[in-house]
C-alpha cells in the first residue's frame, strides 16, 4: 500500500489479495537462496499477474535479495529503480521473467516447466529437482494465450509444474461476471490438470493444497484460491477499486486499523523482518547440498551441465557449419532455405545437446525436426522435439521459459505471417534480450497457391522494428548456415530466421568467414561499381540477374546482399560506405515484401522494387512476374537511375 501511494500509481490489490498465498509459499515450500539468486536448483516464482509487482518486489526484499533495497522499494515505479511497474527480466535478482502483458506469465512457466524436466532427465534429480509456481489472475486465463498455455501444459504432463490462481472475481472493468461466466476448475480439468479450490486467506488450507499439488508427479496442478482483492481495504476492498490505482490516504489510514498495523510506511517492525530473513536464508543448507552433488558428477557431466547453464557454444558447433558451408559449395544445391535450414539443423543438433526444437504443428513444413530428435512427452522426458499444436503464441512464450530457466536453446517454427499470432512473446523476447530462435518459413509470396492470407507482406518490416531483434533472411544454404551460427552465438537478443518454401540456387562461396554477420556485403561486384542492386533471400538472386542484364548495356553494377539490417546497422560508416557506395550511387533494393524502412538504406536516387499490396492465389513464379518483381523490373529501375 505504501509504495503505491507513494509513488501515486500501481495496483494495490492484487497484492494485498494474495499475500497470505505468498506468505506460504515462501516461507513454507519455495526453494530459493538470495544469496546466489542464480543457483541452477531453485525453485521458479513466475507473478503471472505482473500489475501486482509490489508483491514480488515486497516478497525479494523482505526475504534478502542485496539488490532489492527499501530504498528501491520507495523508488517504486520511478525512474531508474529497479521497482518497474510491471516486473522486468534483469532489472533484480529473483525476477525470473517479464510479465505485465495478461497470459504471458503462464506460458513462460510451461517453457520453465518444460525445461527442468527434460534437465532433470539428462542430469539426474541429484542435479535438477525443482518446481515451477505460478501466480495467475482472471486475466491471465481470460487471454488466449492463456488457454493455450493450460491445454500445452496438460498435454505434456508437466508434474512441476502449480498455478496459483487468485480467483477474486474482479477485473478492471468491475466484476468478472461482465465478460466471463465460465467455470475455470471444470475448463483445467478437462485439460488433463490436478485441480483444487480453497481459501486463499487461509494459510492451512493453502498449505495443504501446495503439498497435495507437489504430490501430483504426472499433471499440472492448479489451485483456484478465493481471495478478497484489496484485503483490508475498509471501504475498498472487494472492488476495482483497488485494482489500478493508489488507495488514498484515507483508506490507508483504515486499513492500517483494520489488519492492526501499527508501523509507519516502509517500517518493518523487528521480530517480522528477523521472521522473513530466516525464510531467506532457509534454502543455504539445500544449495551447499547440491554444491557438493555438482561437484561429484562426472567430470564430462558436470562440464556439460556447466556449459548449459552459461549458454556457450561448443567449437564443434563453428567445425560443423565450416563442413557444412564448403559441401554446400561443392553441391551447389537449390534447396528452399526451410530445407538448408533442416540441413544445418542435422550438423548442429549432433553436436549442440542444448537445443531443443519443434513446431506450431507445422514440423513438415518448417522443417524443424532432424535425424535422432525423439518427441518430447510424459514417457520420454529426454526428448529434444517439442510438438506445440497449433498454439503460437503459447510456443513462443514457452520457449521464453525454456530460455530463461537455462540450460537449453529453444528454436520453434512457424509459417512467418503467424507472427502476427505470436508477437506478443516475440516482442518480450527482444525486450528481456534472451536467445530464442524463430524459425519462421514460407516467408513471401514465394509460397504461391496459398494465397494473401498466408503470404507475409508487411510482417519483415514490423518484425525489423522491434528493437533488439535480428531478422535473418539468406539467399542459400550457405548464407543459412551463417544465418544459423548468428543465431546461436547472439545470447543478448532473439532471431527471426525468415526461410522461403520456393527453391533457391547457391549463388555463395563459402570462405572462412561468416560475411552474413556484417548483415550486409558486396556478392558480386566491386566497390566502385556506380550501381547497387541490394536485396535479401529469395530476390538477391533476381539482383544477379540484372546485374547480368545491366551487364549488356555497358552499365556496372554491383549486388549486395542484405540478409540483416540490424548487423548493417552495427558497421563502421566506412564499411556501410564501401558495400553501399558513397553519394549519388544508383541504389535499387528488391524484397518481396513492403517496401517499408528501405529508404533508409536507398539514398538520394534510389528505388524499391517489391510488393505494395497483398499477394494473390497462384504460382510462384506466376506471382513474381504479376506484381512485378523480377529481374528486367529491377535492371529497368537502374537504367532509369542511372540516366
Amino acid at each position: 500500500m505504501d509504495a503505491v501511494q507513494q509513488a501515486d500509481s500501481g495496483h494495490p490489490g492484487m497484492p494485498m489479495g494474495m499475500a497470505d498465498v505468498a506468505t506460504v509459499l515462501f516461507s513454507k515450500f519455495l526453494k530459493f537462496d538470495p544469496s546466489d539468486p542464480h543457483w541452477p536448483d531453485r525453485d521458479r516464482f513466475i507473478l503471472s499477474a505482473g500489475h501486482g509487482s509490489m508483491l514480488l518486489y515486497s516478497l525479494l526484499y523482505l526475504t534478502g535479495y542485496a539488490d532489492m533495497t527499501l530504498d528501491e522499494i520507495k523508488h517504486f515505479r520511478q525512474l531508474g529503480s529497479r521497482t518497474a511497474g510491471h516486473p522486468e527480466y534483469g532489472h533484480a535478482s529473483g525476477i525470473e521473467t517479464t510479465t505485465g502483458p495478461l497470459g504471458q506469465g503462464i506460458a513462460d512457466s510451461v517453457g520453465f516447466a518444460l525445461a527442468e524436466r527434460h534437465l532433470r532427465a539428462r542430469f539426474g534429480a541429484d542435479i535438477v529437482d525443482h518446481y515451477t509456481y505460478c501466480i495467475a489472475g482472471d486475466g491471465c486465463l481470460m487471454e488466449g494465450i492463456g488457454q493455450e498455455a493450460v491445454t500445452l501444459a496438460g498435454h505434456l504432463g508437466l508434474g512441476r509444474l502449480v498455478v496459483l490462481f487468485d480467483n477474486n472475481g474482479i477485473s478492471i472493468d468491475g466484476p468478472t461476471s461482465l465478460s466471463t461466466s465460465e467455470d475455470h476448475k471444470k475448463r483445467f480439468l478437462a485439460a488433463g490438470w490436478h485441480v483444487q479450490e480453497v481459501d486463499g486467506l487461509d494459510q492451512e488450507a493453502v498449505t495443504r493444497a501446495i503439498r497435495r499439488a507437489r504430490n501430483v508427479a504426472d499433471k499440472p496442478s492448479m489451485i483456484s484460491c478465493k481471495t478478497i482483492i484489496g484485503y483490508g481495504a475498509p471501504t475498498k476492498e472487494g472492488t476495482a477499486a483497488t485494482h489500478g490505482s493508489a488507495l488514498g490516504k484515507e483508506e490507508v489510514a483504515g486499513a492500517r486499523q483494520k489488519l492492526g498495523w501499527t508501523a509507519p510506511p516502509f517500517e518493518i517492525p523487528e521480530p517480522i523482518f528477523t521472521a522473513w530473513r530466516k525464510i531467506g536464508a532457509r534454502g543455504k543448507s539445500q544449495r551447499r547440498k547440491w554444491i557438493k552433488r555438482h561437484a561429484e558428477m562426472a567430470e564430462g557431466d558436470r562440464a556439460e551441465f556447466d556449459r548449459g547453464q552459461k549458454g556457450g557454444i561448443p567449437a564443434a558447433v563453428d567445425e560443423a557449419i565450416r563442413g557444412f558451408k564448403r559441401k554446400m559449395e561443392s553441391e551447389k544445391p537449390a534447396w528452399a532455405t526451410r530445407k538448408s535450414s533442416q540441413e544445418v539443423l542435422e550438423v548442429i543438433n549432433p553436436v549442440l545437446p542444448e537445443t531443443l526444437g519443434g513446431s506450431a504443428d507445422l514440423t513438415g513444413s518448417n522443417n524443424t525436426k532432424t535425424t535422432g530428435l525423439d518427441i518430447q512427452t510424459v514417457a520420454d522426458p529426454a526428448g529434444r522435439y517439442v510438438h506445440y499444436g497449433i498454439r503460437e503464441h503459447a510456443m513462443s512464450a514457452a520457449m521464453n521459459g525454456l530460455a530463461l530457466h537455462g540450460g537449453v536453446i529453444p528454436y520453434g517454427g512457424t509459417f512467418l505471417v503467424f507472427t502476427d499470432y505470436a508477437r506478443g512473446a516475440i516482442r518480450l523476447s527482444a525486450l528481456m534480450g534472451i536467445r530464442v530462435i524463430y524459425v519462421m518459413t514460407h516467408d513471401s509470396i514465394g509460397l504461391g497457391e496459398d494465397g494473401p492470407t498466408h503470404q507475409p507482406v508487411e510482417h519483415l518490416p514490423a518484425l525489423r522494428a522491434i528493437p533488439n531483434m535480428h531478422v535473418l533472411r539468406p539467399a542459400d544454404a550457405i548464407e543459412t548456415a551463417e544465418c544459423w551460427q548468428i543465431a546461436l552465438e547472439t545470447r543478448t537478443g532473439p532471431t527471426i530466421l525468415a526461410l522461403s518454401r520456393q527453391n533457391l540456387p547457391t549463388i555463395r562461396h563459402a570462405g572462412d568467414s561468416n560475411l552474413c554477420a556484417r548483415g550486409a556485403y558486396i556478392l558480386a561486384g566491386e566497390p566502385a561499381d556506380p550501381i547497387r542492386l541490394i536485396a535479401s533471400g529469395s530476390e538477391v538472386q533476381l539482383a544477379l540477374g540484372a546485374r547480368d542484364l545491366l551487364a549488356k548495356d555497358g552499365l556496372k553494377a554491383a549486388v549486395v546482399s542484405m540478409p540483416s539490417w540490424e548487423l548493417f546497422g552495427h558497421q563502421s560508416d566506412s564499411y556501410r560506405n564501401e558495400v553501399m557506395g558513397g553519394d549519388g550511387t544508383v541504389r535499387v533494393a528488391c524484397e518481396a515484401a513492403s517496401g517499408f524502412g528501405w529508404e533508409r538504406w536507398l539514398g538520394t536516387k534510389g528505388a524499391f522494387v517489391g510488393m505494395s499490396g497483398f499477394g494473390a492465389s497462384a504460382k510462384a513464379a506466376d506471382l513474381y512476374k504479376h506484381f512485378g518483381i523480377t529481374a528486367e523490373a529491377i535492371a529497368s529501375a537502374a537504367r532509369r537511375l542511372a540516366q
